[in-house]
């Protein structure tokens, strides 16, 4: 018995840690110090773990907002095994500003096991300013996003260079919410709080972004 509860504490004390690196690593652009990629890897592998044992579902509410891409990992085929793996973990140059914005959207005769949204992804390199957007559906009993980029908007110094949309963006966007999810983009968020958001990408990576407050 006693054994039982100390494995039971052990295992939601490694929870508690893991989830504490990956706050501290969302606070990696305020220029505080931050674990080591290979640690906040860990801690992700683990807090994605928890989500699955806990069948953990978050709301679309709590994505609402604007992140800034802190973490990601890349991914390389395993020659063991078949299959991906991850490669290394690594922070973006703080010189570099990616977002991704998530907003509500209302969609008529939408299913109503999904929520419509707009995503943005934008890319901020000194005076230039790169965005694209598109839809967004999510899942209510799950913790899939899926979304398309259908517009695109180029900046140079606030001046807007083009914006329109990409090439059969208008098709696409018409047929996003009919198309099945096996043929669109998407990301399964596995932890969520009010300073951070993680996810696994369609192509097996990880991604931890921190709110962006401006």
């Amino acid at each position: 018995m006693f054994k039982d509860r100390n494995s039971v504490a052990e295992v939601n004390l490694i929870k508690m840690e893991s989830f504490t690196l990956i706050e501290q690593a969302a606070q990696y652009f305020k220029g505080t110090a931050t674990p080591a990629p290979a640690r906040v890897v860990e801690a992700l592998l683990e807090a994605e773990k928890t989500a699955r044992q806990t069948r953990f579902r978050p709301q679309f509410e709590e994505l609402v907002g604007t992140w800034r891409l802190c973490l990601i990992t890349g991914t390389k085929r395993a020659r063991e095994r078949a299959g991906i793996a991850l490669g290394a973990g690594r922070y973006l140059p703080r010189w570099v500003k990616i977002c991704i914005s998530f907003q509500p959207a209302a969609i008529a005769d939408l299913d109503p096991t999904i929520i419509a949204g707009r995503v943005e992804n934008c890319v901020e390199i000194g005076a230039l300013k790169l965005s694209l957007s598109g839809p967004t559906k999510w899942w209510r009993d799950r913790n899939l996003l899926a979304f398309d980029f259908t517009q695109i908007n180029v900046q140079l110094f606030g001046k807007t260079l083009y914006n329109g949309k990409i090439r059969g963006g208008e098709e696409k966007e018409a047929n996003f919410y009919s198309e099945r999810i096996g043929k669109q983009a998407f990301f399964a968020y596995f932890y969520t709080s009010k300073t951070a958001i993680a996810a696994r990408g369609k192509g097996g990576g990880l991604a931890l972004w921190a709110r962006d407050n401006g």
